[in-house]
């Protein structure tokens, strides 16, 4: 059973809502999400917000919070938690590559998530610089942070 297989059974065996807030990975995770089974039925769904000022107005990040963060990857999966009114919310933030962004190297991934338990987070360190590896990596991270919550 691959990862979206057992995310869908096990939201759908708890019952749960879940909701994605995404920046690096640019509504790939939503897309992923969205061919399990039933998704209608569990998965919420997102925003999508690359722009600085799209995750301060619409997500509330608190202004100044560097955006390669594991304060911005939790602030992000609180805020579309509560926007969107969901039990797991997970959050892909950081940089994709080929190159280094505010002193962040590329690879450098924070997956946030909040449910009722609190907020927390998950940084990877991704040995490459080529944006599609760090893309599809974050997406099975944040598959794995799910399920974890789902737990």
């Amino acid at each position: 059973m691959d990862a979206v297989e057992a995310l869908a059974q096990r939201a759908q065996d708890r019952g749960a809502r879940l909701a994605v807030a995404e920046s690096l990975t640019c509504g790939l995770l939503a897309s992923t999400i969205g061919k399990g089974e039933s998704a209608q039925e569990w998965f919420a769904g997102g925003v999508v917000c690359y722009a600085l000022d799209v995750k301060e107005r619409v997500l509330g990040l608190e202004p100044g919070t560097d955006p390669c963060s594991p304060e911005c990857a939790e602030q992000l999966a609180r805020g579309v938690r509560q926007l969107i009114v969901a039990d797991v919310a997970v959050s892909v933030t950081g940089v994709g590559g080929p190159q280094p962004s505010d002193g962040h190297p590329a690879g450098t991934v924070y997956v946030g998530w909040a449910d009722d338990a609190g907020t927390g987070h998950r940084m990877l360190e991704l040995d490459t610089d080529d944006p599609g590896e760090v893309l599809e990596a974050s997406v099975d991270a944040a598959l794995e942070v799910f399920l974890e919550r789902l737990a």
